[in-house]
């Protein structure tokens, strides 16, 4: 579950290799070419990093300035949506963690939940995916205090311009994807992760790997990382990744040509041969990386 739940940092919650070198390693590229007239840039996210690794580089923020609209994995804009999503991320058939789980484990997850705390209750949590209330307690095991969503940053970034704010697909939609993960397998895998929490096995070496990996902007090495991601849930990639990464870019071909966009999505949906990178080259378009070296004042 520990390796789940980092994986899902990078995602929501490509698999395969993709040639890169060092001076490659950046989270920002430039799509170009294939008739555009204006040139659109592709952005990696994290869903959540500590607050001091949240800054946005000159060239990020210039892109955002001369942007003409920003498109996230989903509208964060729309509150409307988002509350009717709240419904999506429920499992169907009334399903709740207590029928999933043997009446000792189920005991186990919920003092796990009330104890270490959530943004949730757990009268709530046990009827979500568990996978989603899996992600409610990742602020727990970062390895600082304050966090921030780059998503948030970023769309803090772009009103400042009052640039429009846009989704590639809908909340409904991402937390629907989930269903076709067995609940049972996701309820196992949660309850792995407390029986290694509370045998004082789980350590932050991965997760620490996974931050380090981001800030160092090592596309490559987020990728590896996400093969690591346990047997049972690796499974699942196409669903989790790759058709969604095929989606984006079929609307991203009738999104391109008509203004200059900042498509910002989970880091891992960019690397590999099932990549958005490589997908939009198979395309035509020309995927370049640019600078993305964020400056920090010094405190003096």
């Amino acid at each position: 579950m520990k390796r789940l739940s980092a994986g899902l940092l990078v995602t929501l919650v490509a698999l395969s290799s993709l040639a890169q070198g060092d001076k490659e390693n950046t989270l920002l590229w430039k799509i170009s070419g294939n008739g555009l007239e204006k040139p659109s840039y592709l952005f990696g996210t994290i869903h959540m990093i500590c607050a001091d690794d949240a800054g946005l580089s000159a060239n990020m923020k210039k892109v955002i300035s001369n942007c003409d609209e920003v498109y996230f994995e989903v509208d964060m804009d729309n509150i409307f949506e988002m509350i009717g999503a709240m419904k999506k991320m429920k499992m169907m058939g009334d399903t709740t963690l207590k029928d999933l789980l043997t009446e000792t484990d189920y005991k186990k997850v919920k003092k796990y939940f009330e104890e270490k705390g959530s943004m949730l209750p757990f009268s709530m949590l046990e009827t979500y995916k568990p996978m989603l209330a899996a992600s409610t307690l990742e602020q727990g095991s970062m390895p600082c205090d304050d966090t921030e969503m780059m998503e948030q940053v970023i769309m803090k970034e772009a009103k400042e311009y009052n640039k429009k704010i846009k989704g590639l697909e809908t909340m409904s939609y991402q937390a629907g994807v989930l269903d076709s993960i067995p609940y049972k397998l996701q309820a196992e895998q949660l309850v792995s992760y407390i029986d290694k929490a509370n045998k004082g096995e789980e350590d932050d070496t991965e997760m620490k790997e996974m931050f380090n990996a981001y800030k160092n902007q090592d596309l490559k090495k987020l990728e590896e990382m996400l093969m690591t991601t346990d047997a049972g849930i690796s499974g699942f990639a196409d669903i989790l990744l790759y058709h969604r990464n095929q989606n984006w870019v079929e609307k991203l071909k009738s999104l391109l040509p008509e203004k200059s966009l900042l498509i910002a999505v989970g880091a891992g949906h960019l690397p590999g041969q099932k990549g958005v990178i490589n997908l939009l080259r198979k395309e035509g378009y020309k995927v370049t990386p640019v600078e993305n070296k964020v400056s920090k004042a010094k405190e003096i």
